[in-house]
């Protein structure tokens, strides 16, 4: 398994990016394909809600996923670009301190591999809806949660080389365009480049449906 680039011929599938934008992934995520496949599995399992581990269990699953993907980045991501890049986690949805607060890429980066420098330079201000369980309408925008980051002042220094904003799945773009303004904004000219554990695809509709059908 190795990252695939996001490049003009998907571009138009995660519209908030631009062109300039730096951004790799592993992994395809069905929408609308529930826990079908192995990555849907994954993805899902990765995204339990915590106040649920009691209550539903099956908590062990969303554990496994978090050391999944911390492997197959650290078999997929260049050792030596390692040796020297700030990983930057972006927050969940949910604010430190409510019960669904989130960390789970935070652990994902640092399971990596030991020694790395991995800070949760962006913070996020107050809790939002998560992107996946909003409608299409209720998502926030690139304004809104730039208007919802803030750099945490006190992991500044020293300041980074090379950045790299680590997230699970690439969507519209929109938390990777905030994070990314956010933290040029403050580290003006460092490289910023967008990884992520996979990246939503929605399959043809009509794929199984045979043209004569169609009148």
């Amino acid at each position: 398994m190795g990252f695939t680039k996001v490049d003009e011929l998907i571009l138009g599938d995660h519209n908030a990016l631009t062109a300039l934008d730096s951004c790799i992934f592993l992994r395809e995520y069905r929408a609308g394909a529930g826990y079908e496949g192995d990555t849907n599995s994954l993805i899902l399992n990765l995204k339990k809600k915590p106040s649920e581990r009691l209550t539903k269990g099956g908590w062990h699953y969303k554990a496994r996923a978090i050391h999944q993907f911390s492997q197959e980045l650290a078999d997929s991501l260049n050792p030596k670009w390692l040796d020297h890049a700030t990983l930057v986690p972006v927050p969940g949805s949910k604010s430190f301190g409510h019960p669904d607060y989130d960390n789970r890429m935070e652990q994902i980066c640092n399971g990596i591999r030991d020694g790395l420098d991995v800070r949760c330079l962006v913070k996020q201000i107050s809790s939002m809806d998560a992107s996946h369980a909003a409608g299409d309408g209720n998502r926030a925008s690139v304004e809104d949660l730039i208007a919802n980051y803030k750099i945490d002042d006190t992991l500044t220094n020293p300041a980074p080389v090379s950045i790299g904003v680590f997230d699970d799945v690439l969507t519209v773009g929109r938390h990777y365009r905030a994070m990314h303004s956010v933290l040029s904004d403050r580290f003006p000219g460092v490289p910023i480049t967008g990884i992520f554990v996979a990246r939503t695809i929605h399959p043809n509709p009509f794929k199984d449906i045979d043209p004569s059908d169609i009148s």
